[in-house]
């Protein structure tokens, strides 16, 4: 079955989009609020949905939207906050078993409503969010923000984005900052809320099987008046590189993280886009990649290295673990391989298995109910029209030309490597 959405604008910055399956026991439905990543807001967008999932004015308590949940035949309620490029992403969302299987079409009804209350009609004191909640979940966003540190890979690749895109929106971590979190209070977070309420983009999905009725509920049960709504910024895209950078930095680890950042110049639209996303997987995608066969295997450098393409700021990151003294060896290594994909070193096969490779990792997403709305999200905010099949149409039509021509563009930035000098 072909996966395809449908767009319905039912407000001023409001999309509705549907994708129709009966492939799952259950439906989702999401709300994606979208705020362009900045300094002066990011802790606050980081902190409301934390808030926002405490209480409803009906539900006053996390406990009670629990319980409200469980009644629901298990429904399942999560948030998130990421950034996708320069934007900031709130998500709200529900997962509930399609009525059919428990001979209740109705009860989806109760679990809209309860998503809409969480959204639009918190729990609040004095006009106010509650001050206890909002103290409460500042402590907890203040450890998730410490907890960074502990996943060490993640971190050194979060550090070398931010030496590397230093001057640019993409550098600010999307769970905001320490400092900031001293200056918000229940009344500034109320405010920043009703701002993003009525002024942010607001795309929402509904995933499963529905019929007119479900979607003139979704439609019309939040009436929201917006004035103006904000415009999203497309990404900067920076192609040349002026200063490399050399950042080393000290912690108590006992395996060196080196991060390699490299400037692609190839935004997401360009023709050469998918010549670089086989680029990337041929050369760090996975075991039969030319990184992991040379730095890994060969030489026995790297307990792990891989690429990445950054598809909205269109940056590569090369990382690996490595131990502390090969780390000059093992740069040595990868511009190497990266000289031989310029040249075109690769064989046919290393193409067909770089692509059969992407190929079943965008397939998968057709198994996850949750995967096909972040999916469609993302082809929206790429504005990309193209079907599921369409793009993996694309990717099979890859040229080798267009592989070497995309990796010819790519430049290295900045080298991030995190050592123990104790060590």
């Amino acid at each position: 079955m072909t996966l395809k959405s449908e767009r319905i604008k039912i407000g001023n910055g409001i999309h509705l989009n549907l994708i129709k399956t009966d492939k799952f026991k259950s439906n989702l439905l999401s709300y994606y609020f979208l705020r362009p990543l900045s300094k002066e807001e990011v802790t606050r967008n980081a902190l409301l949905p934390l808030v926002l999932k405490r209480g409803t004015a009906e539900y006053d308590t996390n406990l009670k939207i629990q319980r409200k949940l469980e009644e629901t035949y298990g429904a399942s309620l999560s948030i998130s906050i990421n950034k996708r490029g320069e934007k900031h992403v709130l998500r709200f969302t529900v997962e509930t078993v399609n009525g059919d299987y428990v001979g209740d079409g109705d009860y989806i009804y109760e679990v809209i409503n309860l998503l809409k209350s969480i959204i639009y009609n918190p729990a609040l004191e004095k006009g106010y969010f509650r001050r206890d909640y909002v103290e409460q979940e500042k402590e907890n966003l203040k450890h998730r923000i410490e907890g960074r540190i502990n996943d060490k890979r993640s971190y050194a690749l979060d550090r070398c984005i931010e030496e590397m895109c230093r001057n640019e929106k993409f550098s600010i971590f999307p769970l905001g900052n320490i400092d900031d979190l001293e200056n918000i209070d229940e009344g500034i977070l109320y405010k920043h809320y009703q701002n993003v309420i009525n002024t942010s983009p607001i795309e929402i999905f509904y995933v499963g099987e529905y019929d007119e009725k479900l979607i003139e509920y979704i439609k019309n049960i939040e009436k929201v008046e917006r004035d103006s709504v904000i415009t999203m910024p497309r990404e900067q895209i920076i192609s040349g590189v002026q200063t490399k950078n050399m950042v080393h930095e000290d912690l108590d680890v006992t395996q060196g993280k080196l991060v390699l950042g490299y400037r692609t110049g190839i935004p997401y639209e360009d023709r050469l886009y998918n010549g670089l996303i086989v680029a990337s997987d041929i050369l760090g995608g996975g075991p039969n990649s030319k990184l992991f066969r040379n730095v890994r295997e060969k030489e026995s450098l790297a307990y792990y290295i891989t690429s990445t393409i950054y598809k909205y700021k269109s940056i590569m990151l090369i990382d690996g673990g490595i131990e502390f003294n090969n780390f000059e060896k093992t740069i040595d290594i990868v511009k190497e391989q990266l000289e031989e994909m310029k040249h075109g070193n690769f064989t046919d096969e290393d193409i067909e298995v770089s692509k059969k490779s992407i190929k079943s990792s965008t397939e998968s997403i057709r198994d996850s109910i949750f995967l096909i709305s972040e999916y469609f999200f993302s082809q929206i905010l790429s504005e990309d029209i193209r079907s599921l099949e369409e793009v993996l149409k694309d990717i099979d039509s890859v040229t080798r030309e267009e592989i070497t021509e995309a990796m010819s563009k790519v430049v290295l930035d900045t080298i991030y490597f995190m050592k123990n000098s104790k060590a």
